[in-house]
């Protein structure tokens, strides 16, 4: 299921699933895309802080719910920080498939899109939250016409750097992932789930910020020890520092080599100055000799 793009009569709702809004922020990041002609509604919780980090679990859920049923709202951004996954209960998944919006988020947001798709089968979209448009640059700018706009269609990843090959190869497969280590943690959370006959194409990231590369092997060894390796066709890893360790492309090449399947590190997508988005559930072939993610099956 693919929910309708926007166009300039709807209005794009932000809600603040994992953190307390700065105003002052998040100011510039309405005025921004009020700039570009799009309305903007503001989650009624966002400045609430219920819980000493956030609003309550069901603040914030209630705040995504009112987007959903609030007819005006094409589409629904939130950021990143801590404790999405707290709401996954609370969310109101059969209104989500009733009227399905274009969800977009990243990094903590991972647990959200995942289970969204999971639990209704709508495409979500990683890469793109509010916080791009505090610092908007023209690739990530690129990105979201490219795949959120009325009359445009993203076929294809548009690459903007080149990829690193660790693991040559190509396959097909459902995209799924996010940040690593709520990847890993999700896979036993109720609320996710997958087709034991589908292949999947994983998509990960993380950063030198959070994580060392020690933490991102047991990110991967969690993901790797679970039922859900037999199911991974091939691995694209997003930027995780200027210039990655090669301790880090060497586990990430460990990892394609003991599971045979094509793995390629790109500074595309992640916690970098590039914001590529990524589509959770749509249907693609990775080719990672000529560098290329082909989405199929999109209308």
């Amino acid at each position: 299921m693919q929910a309708d793009r926007l166009n300039k009569d709807g209005a794009i709702g932000i809600i603040c699933t994992s953190h307390v809004a700065d105003m002052e922020r998040y100011g510039i990041i309405t005025a921004t895309m009020e700039r570009l002609g799009y309305k903007v509604v503001l989650g009624r919780n966002i400045q609430k802080n219920t819980f000493g980090y956030a609003a309550s679990a069901e603040e914030r859920a209630s705040d995504l719910n009112a987007m959903v049923a609030d007819k005006s709202v094409q589409m629904v951004l939130f950021g990143g920080g801590e404790s999405a996954v707290e709401i996954l209960p609370y969310i109101d998944y059969e209104n989500i498939r009733r009227y399905p919006k274009l969800f977009s988020s990243y990094s903590d947001g991972t647990s959200i899109l995942n289970a969204i798709y999971a639990q209704t089968g709508l495409l979500t979209y990683y890469g793109c939250g509010p916080g791009e448009f505090a610092d908007l640059r023209y690739y990530d700018y690129t990105q979201f016409i490219s795949h959120f706009i009325e009359g445009c269609e993203a076929r294809h990843f548009a690459r903007d750097s080149r990829w690193k090959i660790l693991c040559a190869g190509s396959c097909d497969g459902i995209l799924i992932g996010g940040y690593a280590p709520i990847v890993g943690l999700m896979l036993s959370n109720k609320y996710f789930n997958y087709d034991g006959n589908q292949k999947y194409i994983l998509f990960l990231e993380d950063h030198e910020k959070f994580s060392c590369v020690g933490a991102v092997s047991t990110y991967l060894a969690f993901i790797e020890q679970s039922e859900f390796i037999n199911n991974v066709a091939g691995l694209i890893f997003g930027h995780y520092s200027p210039n990655p360790p090669d301790a880090l492309l060497y586990c990430l090449e460990r990892f394609g080599r003991v599971n045979n399947i094509p793995v390629v590190y790109t500074d595309d997508f992640g916690h970098g100055v590039k914001h590529g988005i990524l589509p959770i559930g749509a249907e693609a072939h990775l080719d990672s000799e000529n560098q290329s993610l082909i989405y199929r099956g999109f209308s």
